[in-house]
C-alpha cells in the first residue's frame, strides 16, 4: 500500500457571479490575461449577451452551454510507442479533460480571428459553436475523424 495520500490536482472554481456557473467561470479563467478578472468578465459577459441577441435567445447561459456542448470532445487519439511504432490509439474523453479541451479549444478559435474587439470575438465563436460551424467545432470534428481514423489500434490501450 502507498504510505501517502496523493491530493487531487483538480482545484475547486467558485462559480462566476453572473450565472452561477463553474463552466462560465472557468471560461472567464481562460480569457483573463494578466490577472485582470474584471476585464475578462466584462468580455465574457458581453459577448454572452450579445450572441444571446444576435440568436434571439433569452437566457445567455442557454447560448453558452449549447455552444460549448457542441465543442465539446467524446474521443481523442494518444500517441503510444508499441515494438519501434508509434500508434494513434483513440481514447475516451472524460470529465475534467473534457472540459479543459472544450475551453482551450473555444479561447484559441476566439482569438484567432481577427479586425474586431474580443467581446465581438467570443461572441461570434458562441453564435458558430451554438450552430455547430466555426474552428473549434471544427477541432472537435477533426479529433474525431482522427480517433475513427485510427480505431484499428485500438487494441492497444490499456486501461
Amino acid at each position: 500500500m502507498p504510505r501517502h495520500k496523493t491530493k487531487s490536482l483538480v482545484r475547486d472554481i467558485a462559480p462566476d457571479r453572473a450565472y452561477n456557473s463553474v463552466a462560465v467561470q472557468r471560461l472567464i479563467n481562460r480569457v483573463m490575461q494578466d490577472g485582470k478578472k474584471q476585464m475578462a468578465e466584462r468580455l465574457v459577459y458581453g459577448g454572452m449577451q450579445k450572441a444571446a441577441d444576435k440568436l434571439k435567445v433569452q437566457n445567455p447561459l442557454d447560448v453558452f452551454e449549447q455552444a460549448m456542448g457542441n465543442i465539446r470532445p467524446h474521443v481523442e487519439t494518444r500517441s503510444r510507442r508499441v515494438g519501434g511504432a508509434n500508434y494513434q490509439i483513440p481514447f475516451e474523453v472524460k470529465g475534467q479533460r473534457q472540459n479543459h479541451l472544450t475551453t482551450m479549444w473555444f479561447v484559441e478559435a476566439a482569438r484567432a480571428r481577427k479586425g474586431m474587439s474580443m467581446e465581438d470575438r467570443i461572441a461570434q465563436e458562441l453564435v458558430d459553436a451554438y450552430n455547430q460551424t466555426g474552428p473549434a467545432v471544427k477541432k472537435r470534428e477533426d479529433t474525431h475523424k482522427m480517433a475513427d481514423a485510427n480505431r484499428a489500434f485500438a487494441h492497444f490501450a490499456r486501461y
